[in-house]
């Protein structure tokens, strides 16, 4: 047996904290927490107060943000898509980007969002981005997408903000929060 499918048996049986699971398995404390990262970005637990516990079902909620805990917008939702099939969603772009940092690039399968003007699912990591606009449709700064660099450039010279690939626009979102530009998050839970 796999030792994060192990991991969950114990879980199940009683086991609560990383320091019980390290002693259990003999391994660092950093090997069992990796895993238990693993396992919280495939959304099979949750973490609380220094706690491991199963996530229920009833627990994941895909209308409600990952990041800050808003209701999600389909027009503007981000996606994940993990191997194994986990979808994690986000509100929007902005929570997106946020939440990138907290996975593997690897394990993402694909993340999709919509196109802001046709409202047509896209790849987001193919997706442009205009960061920063006076249109604020969600979190801020706000992080738009657009399937077409001409559309996202367009938007930007009516609305302001500033054009940049997938890569870029965690970079700049990034900056614009550390700058001190108005954010609204509050990471529930965290991955």
């Amino acid at each position: 047996m796999e030792r994060k499918e192990e991991i969950l048996k114990l879980i199940e049986e009683g086991y609560k904290t990383a320091k019980e699971l390290a002693r259990h398995f003999d391994v660092s404390l950093m090997t069992i927490y990796r895993d238990l990262k693993n396992l919280e970005e495939e959304g099979l637990i949750i973490r609380k107060h220094g706690n491991v516990e199963i996530r229920r079902e009833e627990e994941v909620k895909e209308n409600i943000c990952t990041v800050c805990g808003k209701d999600i917008d389909l027009r503007l939702a981000f996606i994940y898509i993990l191997r194994g099939g986990k979808k994690v969603h986000t509100c929007c772009a902005h929570c997106g980007f946020i939440l990138f940092k907290n996975f593997e690039r690897e394990r993402i399968e694909i993340a999709l969002t919509r196109d802001f003007i046709t409202c047509n699912p896209i790849n987001a990591f193919g997706a442009t981005y205009v960061i920063g606009s006076s249109a604020s449709p969600c979190c801020n700064p706000s992080a738009i997408a657009f399937s077409e660099r001409k559309d996202a450039e367009r938007f930007s010279t009516g609305f302001g903000g500033l054009v940049y690939s997938f890569e870029e626009g965690i970079e700049k979102t990034k900056e614009l929060m550390k700058a001190g530009k108005r954010v609204d998050i509050k990471i529930e839970g965290g991955l």
